[in-house]
């Protein structure tokens, strides 16, 4: 199974969360897709499972991960001292097209992913093309020197909004640091990631 590449929309209505930023399209039809969505209330009947199941799709989506990374994540998650919802998601938002999403070099994770595998992107001064590298405390995040002119960054960095405490930024230099994992309320993810532990665990 590939990446998803179709309608964002279709996908955050489904949830009824704009899971991949402020849509338009969302905010004026924010209901199931198909043609009975808005009205058909049976849809909203879910069974447990279907909850729990709902929420990883979710998160999966969100942060555009497959499967198999994503149950890969978990079992590591799990084996990490403290609470594995916590932990799952810490361990997702150390990796490094997260980080460069969060930092604000590229407008969206999808973005940040391209950036990464096109090898604009460097931890600790080695160009690293893997988006799914988790990065450590005190790992430094930086855009490579011939990329620092690329639009696409320069547009982003300029428009940047978000600040996380987790995180330190350098403008000049265009460069990040990962200072730890974040807490859970230093997550502004709307996911229930105890759904997903239940889940898992059956």
């Amino acid at each position: 199974m590939a990446r998803y590449t179709g309608p964002k929309t279709k996908i955050a209505r489904k949830f009824k969360d704009p899971i991949f930023g402020p849509d338009r399209s969302f905010e004026k039809r924010n209901y199931p897709p198909g043609q009975h969505g808005g009205t058909n209330k049976r849809r909203s009947k879910q069974s447990e499972y279907g909850l729990q199941l709902q929420e990883k799709q979710k998160a999966k989506y969100t942060y555009g991960i497959l499967e198999k990374q994503f149950r890969n994540i978990f079992n590591k998650a799990a084996h990490k001292k403290g609470i594995t919802g916590e932990n799952l998601l810490q361990l997702i938002e150390s990796r490094l097209d997260n980080v460069v999403y969060r930092l604000g070099i590229a407008p969206s994770r999808s973005g940040a992913r391209q950036l990464v595998s096109h090898c604009h992107i460097t931890v600790n001064g080695n160009v690293v093309n893997i988006p799914s590298y988790c990065l450590k405390a005190g790992d430094i995040v930086s855009v490579r020197e011939k990329s620092k002119s690329l639009e696409a960054i320069t547009n982003s960095v300029a428009s940047r909004v978000n600040q996380h405490s987790w995180l330190e930024w350098d403008l000049n230099s265009l460069k990040g640091k990962f200072l730890n994992y974040p807490e859970r309320a230093e997550i502004p993810e709307n996911i229930k990631e105890q759904l997903i532990v239940e889940l898992y665990s059956k």
